[in-house]
C-alpha cells in the first residue's frame, strides 16, 4: 500500500510539474521584469488617438460598482473595445465620463461627453513583455468591487489560483517523496533548514 502511494505521488508530482512549468516560467519571467523595469525589451509602446460617435447611457453617472461597469461596457462595444474596465470617473461640470480599459499588451482611456455622445479614445499598445507584467499583477487585490469584470480576466484569475494550488501540491508531494527515501533524508533536512533560515533572515531584514 505504501509503495503504491509512493508511486502515485511520484507520478502526480512529475506530471503536474511538467504541466505547470509554463505557468511557473511566466510568473518567474514577469517577476524579473517587475524588479528590473529598465530592461530594454521589444519596441517602444505605440500610442494613438481617435474619436467615435456612441450612444451614451443615461444615468450612468449615478450608478456604482459593477452596475456602472456593466453599463460602461455597452459604450465600449459601440467603440469596438474590450478588456478589463478600471474605476470610471465622471465630471459633472462638462458631463464627461472617463472609462479606462486594459488587456494584455493594450490599454486605453475612453472619454465620453454625454451631451454630444462623442467618445475620444487614447490607445496604447504596450507589447508582449508588458503583457507578462500585466498578467502577473492582474486581477490582483485592488478594486475588489469591480475586478474581474472581463470574462478573459476571470478565467485568468482561475488559472492563477490553480497554479498556486498545484504549486502547493508539488511542495507537499516533494517533501513526502523525499521523506520516504532514506538515503536522501540528511541532504533534504539540510536543504530545508537552509531554505527556512534564508527565508526567516530575509523576512527579518525586510520587515524588522
Amino acid at each position: 500500500m505504501r509503495k503504491r502511494i509512493y508511486i502515485l505521488a511520484g507520478d502526480l508530482h512529475r506530471h503536474i510539474g511538467l504541466f505547470l512549468s509554463p505557468f511557473v516560467l511566466l510568473f518567474a519571467v514577469s517577476v524579473i521584469l517587475l524588479n528590473h523595469p529598465g530592461i530594454p525589451l521589444g519596441t517602444p509602446a505605440e500610442s494613438q488617438a481617435r474619436s467615435v460617435q456612441v450612444h451614451s447611457i443615461p444615468g450612468l453617472e449615478k450608478l456604482e460598482g459593477m452596475a456602472r461597469v456593466q453599463h460602461a461596457r455597452q459604450i465600449l462595444r459601440q467603440a469596438g473595445l474590450s478588456g478589463e474596465i478600471g474605476p470610471i470617473g465622471y465630471s459633472s461640470r462638462d458631463g464627461r465620463l472617463t472609462i479606462p480599459v486594459s488587456r494584455p499588451g493594450y490599454e486605453a482611456v475612453v472619454e465620453v461627453t454625454a451631451p454630444t455622445g462623442l467618445a475620444s479614445i487614447r490607445e496604447r499598445k504596450t507589447g508582449f513583455w508588458d503583457s507578462l507584467i500585466y498578467l502577473h499583477k492582474m486581477p490582483g487585490p485592488h478594486l475588489a468591487n469591480i475586478r474581474g469584470n472581463w470574462l478573459v480576466m476571470r478565467v485568468w484569475a482561475w488559472s492563477a489560483d490553480g497554479t498556486a494550488w498545484l504549486a502547493i501540491f508539488l511542495s507537499v508531494s516533494g517533501v513526502y517523496l523525499w521523506a520516504v527515501l532514506r538515503s536522501e533524508r540528511h541532504v533534504g533536512v539540510f536543504l530545508i533548514l537552509a531554505g527556512a533560515i534564508s527565508l526567516v533572515g530575509s523576512l527579518y531584514a525586510i520587515c524588522g
